[in-house]
């Protein structure tokens, strides 16, 4: 079993920045990749950004490319989303997530573990 909690959401005004951070316990890693989605009211889960497990590999939602930045630190269990020049779009719940296989992937399915979410509203 896989644990995973997310911190670090709260109320940005437009422009602003936040960070996220997404602490694993259990099992962990291993050499999986790790992913950021995000659901906003009335609308299905999106992926944000991915990570491979040594952390060369990224992949960036259109959206957020540009503005956004996951990395993971293996030795302490953490992964973590840089969110900056926020926009009201940016709005939702942010889940943490752990990728099947080592391969950094878009799909919802592609991942096993999930966390329980962290509200990020951002005010105009």
């Amino acid at each position: 079993q896989v644990q995973l909690v997310e911190s670090g959401g709260g109320l940005v005004q437009a422009g602003g920045s936040a960070r996220l951070t997404c602490a694993a316990s259990g099992r962990t890693f291993g050499i999986n990749a790790m992913g950021w989605f995000r659901q906003a009211p009335g609308k299905e889960r999106e992926f944000v950004a991915g990570i491979g497990w040594a952390g060369g590999t990224t992949l960036y939602a259109d959206s957020v490319k540009g503005r956004f930045t996951i990395s993971r630190d293996n030795a302490r269990n953490m992964v973590y989303l840089q969110m900056n020049s926020l926009k009201p779009e940016d709005t939702a719940v942010y889940y943490c997530a752990r990728g099947v296989g080592v391969t950094v992937v878009r799909s919802t399915s592609d991942y096993d573990y999930w966390g329980q979410g962290t509200q990020v509203t951002v005010s105009s």
